[in-house]
């Protein structure tokens, strides 16, 4: 009998020593250095690779998951913020079902929604790292490079990364870059307020003068005419949030100085907005026809969506639903795409009024998560708003560049505020270390004080025993 215990427990013991050593092992120091850097890295190449962008996000999935604590993350999915994302996919999931076109456009409507699976790993990841800042200021600094890239093309063309459209616009489109450089400006401009407050002058004029070389390059250079409605609806948050209504009347008094300013010394603007009025009356693609095309558009979903309201017409029927309706038509009514240009219409045409249930329900879930006045909820408040305003006129979470963007900033920015709403439980959970450290006796202080939030400074800990 005692025979077939110490067989039993020799068949056990060695993969149990495999798995303490594994997790010793992604507990270290210079592991969880690693980790950070490479999601640093993806923010970093966001701007200008999508191939560099899979490879660093895909590397950091694969380093995170032997530190998770699946307990943990498994509780921490009784949250809408990291619920309501996974059920957005797995509606499209099911909608293959009812879905009546192709099985290879069927699995090809999935995608755009897939990276919305990384948001409870990234949010889960940044309630633990402490490097949640290398991660904005690697996109920061990058869009930098890009923003003084874009001048030095502006001027010498031939200089560009990859053929454009667009003059100015070095790598990818006036879309993506346009997208980056506003919630660059943006994010810059409570560090910028805080940093007057403090009398820290030259922090706050740094923060500024680099706002400004990311707006008026949007406003001389190149940008999205979709800017033009997000830019507006951020600022009047930022200073219903963060501004007295004094401060807030001066701010707007200079902005419409500037704007008149910016609108008689910028024919590029003038020209972008009179384009509108040209586009509005085309009848076909054979010159500008772009308010046209989305208005033809967003018509033609509304009529789909009136024929399938509440469950849709099935996961990846965008095309076939266009394909069908412009059978016999001409002009721009014969179009055929799969993106209406418009997120809600996006998720409506296919899974209904119970996708556009879910879709509001995470945005919601999203914005309440950011409600502190710190700048990193300023971030992450920035990135949500953006997305939804965008959203309007783009199907800008189901596209890949602006979607990553918003999977990486919410993760991050949303992994760090829900850190600083629970350190007590953080520490009571870990005895004075992050969750997915492994400790047992460390030589470091269980935490700081900073304005309303608690950090927990893991790296600076002698890591040893046992896993938390």
């Amino acid at each position: 009998m005692s025979t077939d215990s110490d067989a039993i427990g020799l068949a056990i013991e060695p993969p149990a020593r495999w798995r303490d050593r594994v997790r010793a092992w992604s507990a270290s120091v210079a592991y969880v250095r690693a980790t950070d850097t490479l999601i640093a890295l993806a923010a970093a190449s966001l701007p200008w690779s999508t191939t560099a962008l899979a490879v660093f996000m895909l590397l950091w999935l694969v380093a995170v998951i032997p530190t998770i604590d699946w307990d943990q993350f498994i509780a921490d999915l009784a949250q809408p913020a990291l619920a309501l994302p996974i059920a957005l996919v797995v509606l499209a999931v099911i909608g293959v079902v009812w879905s009546e076109t192709s099985w290879a456009e069927r699995l090809q409507g999935i995608k755009p929604l897939g990276k919305l699976l990384l948001l409870p790993f990234l949010l889960g990841y940044f309630q633990r790292s402490q490097r949640g800042l290398w991660v904005f200021l690697a996109f920061l600094v990058s869009c930098t490079l890009l923003m003084i890239l874009s001048w030095i093309v502006l001027a010498l063309p031939q200089l560009k990364l990859a053929h454009t459209a667009s003059d100015g616009v070095p790598v990818k489109n006036y879309l993506d870059q346009s997208q980056e450089f506003a919630l660059c400006a943006f994010a810059l401009a409570l560090p910028a307020l805080t940093a007057l407050r403090a009398r820290q002058w030259r922090t706050a004029a740094g923060a500024i003068a680099l706002m400004l070389l990311f707006i008026v390059n949007m406003l001389y250079v190149v940008s999205a005419r979709t800017a033009l409605i997000y830019m507006p609806v951020l600022l009047i948050l930022f200073a219903s949030l963060h501004l007295s209504r004094r401060a807030t009347r001066r701010l707007f008094a200079g902005v419409a100085v500037t704007s008149l300013v910016v609108w008689s010394t910028s024919p590029y603007l003038r020209q972008r907005i009179a384009d509108v009025g040209i586009e509005y009356r085309a009848h076909d693609t054979s010159g500008i026809a772009s308010t046209a095309q989305r208005l033809t558009y967003w018509r033609k979903s509304v009529t789909f969506i009136a024929g399938a309201p509440w469950l849709g017409h099935g996961t990846g029927s965008i095309r076939q639903m266009f394909t069908q309706d412009a059978v016999g038509q001409t002009g721009l009514q014969a179009e055929v795409i799969n993106n209406p240009h418009n997120q809600t219409l996006n998720v409506a045409i296919q899974w209904g009024l119970i996708g556009i249930v879910l879709l509001y329900a995470m945005w919601t879930s999203h914005v309440r998560l950011f409600a502190g006045r710190d700048p990193v909820t300023w971030i992450g408040l920035a990135v949500v708003v953006q997305n939804i305003t965008s959203s309007l006129l783009n199907s800008h979470l189901a596209d890949f560049h602006e979607g990553w963007i918003y999977v990486i900033g919410v993760g991050v920015a949303g992994g760090m505020a829900l850190r600083a709403r629970r350190p007590e439980k953080i520490l009571a959970d870990a005895g004075g270390v992050p969750h997915g450290s492994t400790a047992q006796h460390t030589r470091c202080r269980p935490g700081e004080s900073q304005g309303n939030r608690m950090l927990v400074y893991a790296s600076s800990c002698q890591i040893e025993g046992k896993r938390f």
